[in-house]
């Protein structure tokens, strides 16, 4: 038998799928992640990483056609970007931090 020990407080739908994937939402903030992923975007042109840039881009778009069409984002695709861009980074660069965020919020 397991137990789960949750520390503050769980809100929003659950989703109880097949295969025992287990999907709980917190409620994050579409907006947080696009407010992210424009500071990772800008960061990343200021370090002259615009390959890595334009990876932050597609994920900037995705978040905001998501939102423009009223629905998740296409976490395969966020998910590819992020990953790019964290192969690409150093370790400690605040940029890392960022991904990792985006990617909490987006349910990664």
């Amino acid at each position: 038998m397991s137990t789960f020990n949750f520390h503050g407080q769980i809100s929003g739908p659950s989703n109880f799928g097949d295969n025992g994937k287990i999907e709980i939402h917190q409620g994050a903030s579409p907006a947080e992640a696009l407010r992210l992923a424009a500071e990772l975007v800008q960061q990343l042109r200021q370090e002259h990483r615009l390959e890595l840039a334009e990876q932050a881009e597609i994920v900037r778009g995705e978040l905001v056609q998501a939102e423009e069409e009223r629905r998740p984002a296409d976490q395969g695709r966020v998910r590819q970007a992020l990953e790019t861009i964290s192969l690409g980074l150093a370790a400690g660069s605040g940029g890392i931090a960022l991904v990792q965020e985006i990617g909490r919020l987006v349910g990664l």
